[in-house]
């Protein structure tokens, strides 16, 4: 099988500044990875690269691959990679019911139109992924009646829905109370238990969840560390990353990061 994702050399630039330099990684297939980095590290443009929302700077000294490929419809590239970002969470909180929002990941809309035809198989996997993440007694609920945790796992069924073979996961956790957080994590815990692959792209660190196991760091638009999360998350790395004193708390597979003191 072919590598998920292959960058080689890519540069881009945005707003005449480059945001990402000369950047070189894959990921396998089947593999859970975190890239992580600070604000500004260049995160969210390796992410809209991913999306096609970004090119690079020199296409014929660099490339970028999707499962062996570097030219997709996006409509294809939905169907294999499902893309789950803050935005999208708030464009998919309207008065439309959690089932609506599920089923219209089958027409590239927000909610059901009155031209969609939802046939019995659409709306039987719009179910089906809705009890994946354990809110299907949401299913009639609208969007705006939810808690923030249980919209974000609505967002997570919907972009499921055309089962791709893995998800891209941007800041799970942003802007979400602990409660809300532990219930997001959980989910990602259970794609990746059951076999989606999972990449995160985070700043925070209990967002890397224990089934994942390599970290790609990014700093001022360039890999920063790739390895091994146990080898690479410490605290001197992490001071190094974020450029301030930090303390590192371990347990079970699972990473939190505080201020030092002093």
């Amino acid at each position: 099988m072919p590598k998920l994702l292959e960058f080689e050399n890519v540069s881009v630039e945005r707003e005449g500044t480059m945001a990402l330099r000369n950047v070189t990684f894959s990921i396998d297939a089947g593999e859970h990875v975190a890239i992580l980095g600070p604000n500004g590290s260049g995160k969210s443009t390796l992410l809209k690269t991913v999306t096609r929302e970004c090119y690079p700077r020199y296409p014929l000294e660099s490339s970028m691959r999707i499962w062996g490929e570097e030219v997709w419809t996006l409509f294809e590239l939905r169907a294999t990679l499902g893309i789950v970002t803050n935005d999208l969470v708030a464009t998919c909180t309207k008065p439309y019911s959690a089932l609506e929002t599920v089923l219209s990941a089958f027409f590239g809309s927000i909610g059901i139109w009155p031209n969609h035809r939802v046939t019995s198989a659409m709306e039987r996997k719009a179910r089906e992924v809705l009890e994946f993440f354990e809110v299907s007694h949401l299913a009639e609920r609208l969007m705006t009646e939810l808690s923030s945790g249980e919209a974000r796992r609505v967002v997570f069924a919907r972009a499921l829905a055309h089962d791709p073979k893995a998800l891209v996961l941007d800041e799970p956790s942003n802007s979400l109370d602990v409660r809300a957080q532990r219930e997001v994590r959980d989910a990602m815990r259970k794609l990746a238990q059951n076999g989606v692959t999972v990449i995160v792209v985070t700043h925070h660190l209990p967002d890397i969840i224990p089934e994942i196991e390599r970290v790609v760091a990014l700093k001022g638009g360039r890999i920063f560390f790739d390895g091994k999360k146990e080898t690479l998350l410490t605290a001197a790395k992490m001071q190094e990353l974020f450029e301030t004193p930090v303390q590192l708390e371990v347990g079970l597979g699972s990473y939190n990061m505080g201020l030092a003191d002093g």
